[in-house]
């Protein structure tokens, strides 16, 4: 297996690694409601690591909306 191949996880472990539900990242690649880059190989979906460690540098916050407003 190549490096490329081997850096693919599952829905299943692309979850574990996101402490979520495979379900929900379902309804995110389905709804669109987040920009979760994915991989589809036939009918199975993968998702890269790098991928996923950007998705939440991203996310990382300093404060929320609410804070902000004090």
């Amino acid at each position: 297996m190549n490096a490329a191949a081997s850096d693919l996880m599952t829905r299943q472990e692309a979850a574990e690694y996101l402490g979520i539900q495979p379900q929900t990242l379902s309804v995110w690649a389905t709804s669109g409601r987040h920009k979760l880059p994915f991989v589809k190989v036939g009918r199975s979906v993968r998702y890269r690591r790098r991928d996923l460690d950007q998705w939440l540098e991203s996310r990382t916050m300093t404060q929320t909306v609410a804070d902000s407003l004090k």
